[in-house]
């Protein structure tokens, strides 16, 4: 029987015990009461006991859950920590590329404009050369039309190289 139901068996023998006259006193059996108190005091250490282990069974859950769950918090900090480092990595080395191919663009519009440049000159400098070849070349086939009308012109007479 449960210590509980022993205590409320005394309880209810002590209601139902006859009062004494006068007083607020009543009369107990008084081997009913011992014997219903031994029962009492034989159950409590074995309920006592269970409810210790009982205790202590719950102390170590509950020590087991907050280890756990501390070691739960701890990791996730760490992979937080991590993430947050790989993210900062991240950014950092897409700000870092960015920058670079900026530049390499920058760098490579830069050796366009010079080449297109340097082609402009080049082909600058072949079309004048070329022009004054137009025009010395013009000018000889000037000279050896006008020879020609006026017959003077005649092949091997002059050794000297033409003017052009």
């Amino acid at each position: 029987m449960d210590p509980l139901d022993r205590i409320d068996d005394i309880i209810a023998l002590v209601e139902a015990a006859r009062s004494v006259p006068m007083s607020r006193n009543c009369m107990v059996d008084r081997g009913e009461l011992i014997g219903t108190l031994d029962q009492l005091r034989a159950e409590l250490p074995g309920e006592l006991r269970r409810s210790a282990a009982l205790l202590e069974e719950r102390d170590k859950i509950l020590d087991a859950g907050r280890r756990e769950a501390d070691r739960i918090i701890h990791e996730g900090e760490q992979e937080h920590a991590r993430l947050v480092s790989v993210n900062e990595i991240t950014v950092s080395a897409e700000h870092e590329g960015a920058r670079i191919v900026a530049e390499a663009r920058a760098e490579a519009q830069r050796l366009r404009d010079e080449v297109d440049e340097y082609v402009d000159t080049a082909l600058g400098n072949f079309e004048q050369f070329l022009t004054r070849a137009l025009a010395s070349i013009e000018r000889g086939r000037d000279k050896m039309h006008a020879l020609r009308e006026i017959g003077s012109f005649v092949p091997g007479d002059d050794d000297r190289p033409l003017p052009f």
